[in-house]
């Protein structure tokens, strides 16, 4: 879930930059499509949602916002449905025998939607993985959508505008942060991200721990 996505991304950046005059042409029932297949690639981890956030903003600027948080929430839908599928509760199980995994998993679920909100709104963590981490840790899969849509507000729409303000699609896909503003806006996701998971993690960690 964080090899695979890096591979694909490559040929994928290769083939947009090779057809970018094409691409440019789609009307809205090709970006239906495009949309629809996204939507799967993200479930299985092929596809970052930032990746395609640069993408859709660069080719259709704001207007890129609908059908993204809409592939985003059907992607997060459909890993919790097949990580249920595949007997989630086994896989709980099993996980539950390491002490570690387990209080983690514990931790999510007593703050769950906060936990989801602070993890989405990293856009360095992979989407698919934590997902499915959020499926196996039993939390409400209304919580997982919720803290999924809320926390991918500020990293989407950053995406989004850094394609829409691209040039082109060759230099922003081989340097997507070039610009200082975006490099520090992403800079303070990832601290937020990061003390926000602190702040609602590790303190009730330690006092388990304790008691």
């Amino acid at each position: 879930m964080t090899v695979v996505p890096l591979l694909f991304s490559s040929v994928l950046t290769a083939i947009i930059i090779n057809h970018e005059n094409q691409i440019a042409l789609f009307n809205w029932q090709n970006w239906l499509l495009i949309t629809l297949i996204c939507c799967l690639t993200s479930t299985f981890a092929f596809t970052p949602p930032t990746l395609l956030a640069l993408i859709f903003g660069y080719f259709l600027g704001w207007n890129a916002l609908i059908p993204l948080f809409t592939l985003n929430m059907a992607a997060i839908f459909l890993i919790n449905m097949i990580t249920m599928m595949l007997d989630g509760e086994r896989f709980k199980s099993y996980l539950s025998d390491n002490k570690k995994v387990s209080a983690i998993l514990e931790n999510i679920r007593r703050e769950e939607l906060k936990v989801i909100f602070f993890t989405k709104l990293s856009p360095v963590l992979p989407f698919a993985l934590t997902n499915f981490v959020f499926a196996l840790s039993g939390a409400k899969l209304r919580n997982i959508l919720l803290g999924g849509f809320l926390g991918m507000i500020p990293r989407t729409a950053l995406a989004v505008w850094t394609g829409s303000q691209a040039k082109e699609i060759k230099r922003l896909l081989e340097n997507p942060n070039e610009g200082n503003l975006q490099k520090v806006l992403i800079i303070l996701l990832i601290i937020f991200s990061v003390a926000g998971l602190l702040y609602f993690v590790l303190p009730k960690k330690k006092k388990n721990q304790e008691s």
